[in-house]
């Protein structure tokens, strides 16, 4: 704060006059209260210790160097003068490359802080400004030189960062002149360079393929230089996995030159001509396809770089839909599954500085959509943190035709990073070397302190949405000064130049090698031809589904697992009531022969762990369990401290993940397809609060899970739980949607399952898991109970764990009677298939006409297993599918046309349960129950 006082070694002797006695003041503050004192001041205090008692009577005596009250309030002044200039400097900036002419009214006068050029002399240039140049003698100096550093074609917004340790690092940074560096001319060229291929391949494929989408970077070139220099810094830096999230804006140019995807299989993609010979096969490195496939600028690559080093690094785009933002908590996901090693018991050990996340967004969709800060909320959570991610707005100033002004109601697209301390720079996209400094802020304060950090790149947006708008009809002026406006390319080649780096010969040899290079990649394209039309045959392991496999578990194993779960420190304090609980599950493989369902699943993830697979699961309250069912994670009643049993399994060499998640479903369930995508071998599990929350995450079902392998060739074996069940609580909580997975399946896409036995769970979780590896993976999409958790009808016998496997249908036990006899079955799944079941054994009536088997598994269709049974019931007359779902919803619509395709001749196929509704289920517990019994009533009800 005052002059010298950033000396390495300071001493009380520098300080005379004014400047004296001010010091003293506010030593003595710094005495009675050091936090009330500005922590630069502070600093400076604790350097320089209690002044000499000579100090202080040279202080006393001169009375001239008493500072009086105009003084302090002059130098209060202009400290404030200062700070504004670091917050609302970015005001002044010429960070719009459309208006960097445009006159700025002058911002910061003096006299609006009661000061005068002559007061501002008087002031040593530290007090303003302490990471000044030496050079700066006066506070006049100092003031001049932060406005001018404030109004670059580069500004900065950190204000809202309030660790102080965070803001000092960045002011010194940028205030030191650190950043500004000339940057070598080797650079410079590269760059250069750079820019020619990019303004080259947008501009080759403009006139080769006239009036085709390909949704052009241009306005926005150095985007790609800037993906580069980031790249290189975090390699240099030891990062060895790079994971980029993007929309279509700019992706063909990624996609060509940052993930080195070949020209000729761009432009054969723009020719639908065969690529077959050009293009990896699935499961390669390279381009990501599938049997369907997807335009081309969603898909997704990966590339192998090595630097001067010879150090290496993975780079990948995800593929991405035109849902534009929802591939965020994706590539996080992803990143953080390249940090952690999970192959020891305990939580998986992370480490943020193998893998970094580049998140790339639209300045409409970033304060748009509502899945950016639900992605920037995990930032900072212990099950979601990747060390920070570098934030990139590609901004070129409107969305489709919406202006700025109408797509948000915030000054700049970047303000909703404010919220979470993310330090901010803003950056015209036509100064190369600005945005190479925001690259270098950026990389070196996420290595510094391991969070996220955002660089506004404004630029504009040259051509219409997708080059075959005319954006001059909605936006006239606009776009008359965009068509004025030259390229960056040419901006930067002239400037060096005239700076006389470059020849202008050279630059114009460089825009003929690349056009050469991008004229012979055309010619190898072979020439477009028309296919015959055929059907799309499926990838045989995608065919054949999942083949049968062992599952159950020896009993003396599951023991050994039981007796450990019930295992805690000595000195380790349980709840009383969860004690009790726990303690009971001891007696399942001693006197009482049963599992329930909780215990199923502990013993489903003990065991998987034992065979080596890692397991991660999230959700809201999935520690204790929404229904206070699980419990994998206690907590010591007098302490607080923490125990997880199956962290101390023994023989165990994988790790196990649980964490409580945000409430927030989209950016979890995204999150956690990221981390199974590039975690293959893990067994990844979200679970929702109740199944209908699902809902929150819908583009994630539609768009990634069911889809992804069709369309990228992206196998997932994600398992989702959704709490599903119709117990009287109303609408929002009964119904997990059944319908919706069911009407997105085909293909083998996936399993959906909806389970009604502890053994079928604890089957079906082995089954994924030891699928995980294999070709045949797909996700799981699992309807669990609610109430069923603590029903005696879904405990299973030990034996049921040990000799048996997974049932896709599933005939209860107890049936007495001859199968000739029967005429009805009754078909059904999940928590009605309870109902019946409890009801059938209470008849006293004759029953043997009856027969009932519950479809565990719904997709893929267990034709095979519901034939085995129709071949036995040689008297059917009806097969009857019952379910508590209203008849527009659940399984009835999907189920239907399979049960008339497979049933016997001459028997009828009919439906029980609610009628069609707009509703999911009654509000009213009353008459949910009266319902719920008439469905039950009318399944084992003969008909006269």
């Amino acid at each position: 704060m005052f002059q010298n006082s950033m000396k390495q070694t300071m001493h009380w002797g520098e300080f005379h006059g004014p400047n004296l006695g001010y010091a003293l003041e506010l030593y003595d503050q710094y005495v009675k209260d050091p936090s009330a004192i500005d922590p630069d001041i502070r600093e400076m205090f604790d350097q320089l210790g209690a002044p000499p008692g000579e100090i202080r009577t040279a202080s006393e005596k001169n009375t001239e160097a008493s500072f009086t009250a105009e003084t302090i309030e002059k130098i209060a002044a202009a400290i404030k003068l200062a700070e504004d200039i670091r917050t609302y400097g970015h005001l002044n900036a010429s960070v719009n490359p459309l208006k960097k002419t445009q006159e700025k009214p002058e911002l910061f006068p003096l006299a609006e802080y009661r000061l005068t050029e002559q007061d501002m002399k008087k002031i040593p240039a530290s007090v303003i400004c302490k990471n000044a140049p030496k050079e700066l003698s006066n506070g006049l100096e100092a003031i001049q030189y932060l406005k001018n550093t404030y109004k670059k074609t580069i500004s900065f917004e950190f204000d809202h960062v309030h660790i102080f340790e965070e803001r000092n690092w960045l002011m010194k940074k940028i205030e030191s002149g650190e950043l500004f560096t000339p940057k070598p001319k080797e650079k410079l060229i590269d760059v250069l360079r750079r820019l020619t291929e990019v303004e080259g391949l947008e501009q080759f494929l403009h006139k080769t393929f006239v009036g085709q989408k390909r949704f052009s970077i241009e306005g926005l070139d150095l985007l790609v230089p800037m993906l580069d220099d980031m790249i290189a810094k975090s390699v240099a830096s030891g990062t060895t996995n790079i994971n980029i999230g993007m929309a279509h804006r700019g992706r063909l140019n990624v996609l060509a030159h940052v993930l080195g995807k070949p020209y000729e299989i761009i432009f054969s993609e723009f020719q639908h001509a065969p690529n077959k010979d050009l293009v990896p096969s699935e499961g390669s490195t390279g381009i990501n396809y599938g049997w369907t496939g997807d335009v081309k600028y969603h898909l997704g690559a990966d590339r192998e770089i090595q630097d001067k080093e010879t150090k290496t690094a993975r780079i990948h785009l995800a593929n991405n839909p035109s849902h534009l933002e929802f591939i965020d908590p994706i590539v996080e996901g992803s990143t953080r599954a390249a940090q952690e090693t999970r192959t020891e018991s305990g939580y998986p050990v992370q480490d943020v500085r193998k893998s970094l996340a580049i998140l790339i967004h639209g300045d409409a969709a970033f304060p748009g959509e509502g899945i950016v800060s639900e992605t920037l909320n995990l930032s900072q959570l212990k099950g979601y943190q990747i060390g920070g991610a570098i934030h990139i707005i590609a901004n070129n100033m409107i969305g489709f035709t919406t202006e700025s002004n109408e797509s948000r109601s915030t000054k700049y697209a970047s303000d909703l990073a404010k919220g979470f301390e993310i330090p901010i720079v803003h950056v015209n996209a036509d100064d190369p070397e600005a945005c190479l400094s925001a690259v270098q802020l950026a990389v070196e304060y996420r290595e510094n302190f391991n969070k996220d950090f955002l660089i506004d790149l404004i630029g504009y947006r040259r051509f219409g949405h997708n080059e075959m708008d005319e954006p001059a009809t909605t936006q006239p002026m606009l776009y008359d000064a965009v068509r004025k406006h030259p390229t960056v390319k040419n901006i930067f080649a002239e400037k060096l130049i005239h700076e006389g780096m470059i020849e202008k010969e050279a630059v114009r040899k460089l825009h003929d090698s690349v056009m050469k290079r991008l004229d012979e990649a055309y010619r190898k394209v072979p020439a477009k031809k028309e296919d015959m039309i055929c059907e799309i045959e499926l990838p045989e392991p995608v065919s054949n589904g999942f083949p049968d496999i062992d599952t159950s578990v020896e009993t003396d194993v599951l023991h050994k697992i039981n007796q450990e779960l019930i295992s805690w420190p000595e000195n380790f304090n349980v709840f009383g009531k969860l004690k009790r609980i726990l303690e009971k599950r001891a007696k399942a493989f001693a006197d009482d022969d049963k599992v329930d369902w909780s215990l199923a699943e502990t013993l489903a993830f003990a065991s998987i762990l034992k065979d080596g697979t890692p397991v991660r699961m999230t959700g809201q309250d999935s520690e204790r369990g929404t229904f206070a069912q699980r419990h994998l994670v206690l907590h010591d009643n007098e302490t607080g401290d923490e125990f997880i049993a199956l962290h101390h399994l023994s023989d165990t060499k994988a790790a196990f993940a649980l964490h409580n998640s945000p409430l927030s479903e989209g950016s979890v369930i995204g999150f956690e397809y990221g981390y199974n995508v590039s975690s293959p071998e893990t067994l990844v599990i979200w679970e929702a609060q109740f199944g209908d929350f699902a809902n929150a995450a819908q583009v994630y079902f539609d768009q990634f899970i069911s889809a992804g392998r069709a369309k990228w060739g992206q196998k997932s074996g994600i398992v989702v739980l959704l709490p599903h069940g119709y117990e009287g609580q109303g609408p929002e909580h009964s119904s997990g949607r059944t319908e919706r997975f069911l009407q997105l399946a085909a293909e083998n896409n996936w399993t959906v399952a909806n389970l009604t036995s502890a053994a079928q769970y604890f089957h079906i979780l082995r089954r994924q898991a030891k699928m995980l590896l294999r070709e045949e993976i797909r996700p799981l999409i699992l309807m669990t109970p609610k109430s069923l958790l603590r029903n005696p009808n879904t405990i299973s016998k030990v034996e049921e764990f040990t000799n048996s496997g997974f049932k896709p249908v599933y005939e209860i036990a107890g049936l007495s009677h001859q199968y000739e006899k029967v005429t009805r079955l009754v078909l059904s799944s999940g928590k009605i298939s309870i109902d019946i079941s409890d009801r059938f054994y209470q008849m006293e009536e004759e029953k043997d006409w009856l027969h009932i088997a519950r479809v565990e598994e719904l997709y893929p269709f267990p034709a095979k297993h519901l034939k085995v049974i129709f071949s036995k019931l040689s008297q059917l007359e009806e097969i009857v599918w019952v379910q508590e779902e209203p008849q527009n919803m659940g399984a009835w619509n999907y189920i239907e046309p399979y049960l008339r395709e497979i049933a016997p001749k001459h028997v009828t196929v009919r439906y029980i349960g609610r009628r069609r509704r707009s509703s999911p289920a009654e509000g009213d517990p009353t008459i949910h129950k009266k319902e719920q019994e008439r469905i039950v009533s009318d399944s084992l009800t003969r008909k006269n």
